[in-house]
């Protein structure tokens, strides 16, 4: 039997709960055979001072800090490219024996690296399930992904994130058995 194939992006405002949503379907397919990151703030005394990548099988690595001097910014954040495209993107290889690739987030920091952008647009080329955040607004990459046939994606909200993540996790066991 043919393994059903998904292309999901969660997309919201900042704040819906995204990676939460991500998080909480990666928890449901338990030992599912899958890669890939999410990315969490980096909080020093109550106050966001950057953001870490994590990968699936444990590493992890920052992806932008307050205190990284770089030429790629945004905000008053640096972005650390290198270290990014080093550690983080060989994860998303569709060669892998992967069921399911997981991206939190598409965004401008991840976009700057000419590697992730080439790994998401294989990943959704390819025969593999991918659930992925994407930035509610955004230009290239960002807005892309979002109007590529096949994609089905989904708007967060803080009331309905719950819900939904409940309803993938159900859809994509389907992908992962």
């Amino acid at each position: 039997m043919a393994r059903e194939l998904h292309k999901i992006l969660l997309t919201g405002p900042p704040g819906c709960g995204k990676t939460t949503a991500v998080m909480k379907i990666v928890e449901a397919l338990g030992t599912a055979r899958i890669a890939g990151f999410y990315t969490q703030e980096i909080r020093e005394r109550r106050r966001r001072e950057g953001f870490r990548w994590h990968r699936l099988d444990g590493r992890t690595g920052v992806l932008a800090h307050v205190d990284i001097k770089s030429k790629y910014r945004v905000s008053k954040y640096g972005v650390d490219i290198e270290s990014f495209d080093r550690e983080a993107v060989p994860v998303l290889d569709p060669g892998a024996s992967v069921d399911l690739f997981v991206i939190d987030e598409i965004g401008k920091m991840e976009c700057f690296s000419e590697r992730f952008v080439e790994a998401v647009r294989r990943l959704l080329d390819s025969d593999k399930s991918v659930l992925a955040t994407v930035a509610l607004k955004g230009d290239g990459l960002t807005r892309e992904v979002k109007s590529r046939p096949g994609i089905e994606l989904l708007h967060l909200t803080t009331e309905n994130r719950d819900e939904i993540a409940r309803q993938t996790a159900g859809k994509l066991a389907a992908s992962t058995k």
